[in-house]
């Protein structure tokens, strides 16, 4: 099956980077399926495809129920709503992490409060969740940051009857302690954008095994419609957030392969991982021996050690046709939030936006890719 690259995940710029920062895996198989959607005429939400991917994504992450929607952000959004989340409800959410999970929170109105990121993980852990709970937290949401799972059973156990919603995004495929990502907590919120390990191109999937979360995120996905019978009459507000047949006709494909595609990505970390091993000044994301990482994408640390800035890591790199990104900026203070916290500390997230940077990943990567991302990083370390 031969390999294509969404061209979008190069760059919409004619110079972009002859090694873009993020790669997708397409083949025959999902040619097939989408000309299969186009010929049967079902295009919209209603098509065979939907279901049949839903099913087939969430047998792969281990949950009962899939509700594919049209973006991880309305994924997320049904959730929360789901659980009857809303006003003055506290939700505790990574400081680490991008926009797009805190944003369902505010569309509820209810109150975001960060927990602050581990050093060496990135993920937020027990304790700092601990620290940022209150008689007023209603649920927790936690971000497994870049593929790499925060442990969510330990996270349960500290915040008693309050659902752990995943923002799994990023994790396609990985595991904690044994279990995949996206059955580890009430529901999980997936985003299958172009960049993701699996993906609809847009697009996002909400996993859950509680058969009446499911059933009300499906309602709540399609206008509070309740049945055929009654088709026009809602007793609910809902949201137009389905996705359509013929993104789900690329997304079983991609279900089809996602061991495959997990186990790419994973591996692509793994070759950045040993190549970058001995450069002093690189400082890679922690992974504890419970967790499997899926290396959504292969983050570094530069420190003093590396001889050169962040920065100027980065510019030496575009100079030579290398995509990369730096980390998320904390969510505590990105502009459009401010004052929007009721408890904003999080030092290490801080620390971490300033100094990270990730390099070209996903499962499309060649080995000849990041073979001559490994040489320039190694060859542009300052040797003390």
């Amino acid at each position: 099956m031969a390999l294509r690259r969404d061209s979008q995940a190069r760059t919409s710029l004619p110079d972009g980077p002859a090694i873009p920062i993020a790669a997708p895996d397409l083949t025959d198989l999902e040619s097939r399926y989408v000309n299969e959607a186009i010929a049967s005429g079902w295009i919209s939400a209603r098509g065979p495809f939907v279901a049949k991917f839903e099913k087939a994504f969430a047998t792969f992450s281990g949950a009962a129920h899939g509700i594919a929607c049209s973006s991880g952000t309305t994924a997320l959004h049904l959730a929360l709503t789901a659980l009857d989340l809303g006003p003055g409800d506290e939700i505790v959410v990574p400081a680490f992490t991008m926009i797009g999970t805190v944003n369902p929170v505010l569309y509820l109105r209810a109150t975001p409060v960060v927990a602050d990121a581990d050093p060496d993980t990135w993920n937020v852990t027990a304790d700092t969740v601990r620290a940022a709970l209150s008689p007023h937290t209603k649920a927790v949401i936690v971000t497994h940051v870049f593929g790499l799972p925060a442990d969510v059973g330990s996270i349960q156990a500290v915040a008693p009857g309050r659902p752990v919603i995943e923002d799994a995004a990023e994790a396609t495929g990985a595991r904690c302690r044994g279990r995949r990502a996206g059955s580890l907590g009430a529901a999980a919120a997936f985003s299958l954008f172009a960049n993701n390990i699996v993906t609809t191109g847009e697009g996002g999937m909400v996993l859950t095994s509680d058969d009446k979360l499911a059933a009300r995120c499906r309602r709540l996905r399609d206008h509070g419609f309740s049945s055929d019978w009654a088709r026009y009459v809602h007793d609910e507000i809902g949201f137009s957030y389905r996705m359509s047949n013929l993104q789900a006709a690329l997304g079983l494909a991609q279900a089809e392969r996602a061991e495959e595609l997990a186990a790419r990505s994973r591996a692509v970390g793994l070759r950045y991982l040993e190549g970058l091993r001995d450069v002093p000044g690189l400082r890679p994301q922690l992974v504890p021996d419970w967790g499997e990482h899926v290396y959504w994408v292969f983050g570094i640390l530069v420190e003093e050690g590396y001889g050169r800035s962040r920065d100027e890591l980065r510019e030496e790199l575009r100079r030579r046709g290398i995509g990369t990104r730096t980390f998320f900026h904390p969510l505590h203070k990105q502009p459009a939030l401010r004052g929007r916290f009721r408890r904003a500390d999080a030092p290490v997230a801080e620390r971490l936006a300033s100094r990270g940077l990730y390099l070209p990943s996903g499962p499309g990567r060649t080995d000849a890719e990041m073979d001559e991302v490994i040489g320039a990083v190694r060859e542009l370390a300052v040797r003390r």
